[in-house]
């Protein structure tokens, strides 16, 4: 078999990777002096577009398993930072609910996470910016409609 050649520059995915690490490690060095973690995060920002979703519409689309989601939700409600509340139609599901303390972080971690956004595209044109947004979705896409 011939030696197959694949420098990392040339590997979209280890360049998303890269960049999705340095993202994140700004993020959760910010985040961290308001008790939020990083893996917390990602329920913030889906619960602050739409409260009060099922835990397993939630986990979804956070993208974890329920077992995954249920541990951080606790560690979550234990901070203050959600509420679970039993379905009154199913008992089995539970919906997941801000607190207020959740709610008054919202701007201020928006805004912090859309300073590291700026800061990372800086001297970077308008026009580049626009490209590159189409060209992840589009990769993003073709990856998702590949049956394993």
């Amino acid at each position: 078999m011939p030696r197959v050649e694949f420098p990392l520059a040339e590997s979209a995915g280890f360049l998303v990777r890269d960049a999705n690490r340095a993202f994140q490690r700004l993020l959760e060095k910010r985040i961290a002096p308001y008790g939020v973690a990083r893996g917390q995060w990602y329920f913030l920002r889906v619960l602050w577009t739409e409260d009060g979703l099922s835990q397993r519409v939630l986990s979804a689309r956070v993208g974890t398993m329920e077992p995954t989601t249920v541990i951080a939700l606790r560690t979550m409600e234990k901070s203050g930072l959600i509420r679970r509340v039993r379905s009154t139609d199913d008992k089995r599901r539970s919906h997941v609910w801000l607190t207020p303390k959740a709610k008054r972080l919202r701007d201020e971690l928006l805004a912090l996470a859309r300073g590291i956004t700026d800061a990372a595209e800086a001297g970077v044109a308008n026009d580049e910016l626009a490209l590159f947004r189409r060209v992840i979705a589009r990769m993003t896409a073709n990856l998702d409609r590949i049956k394993t």
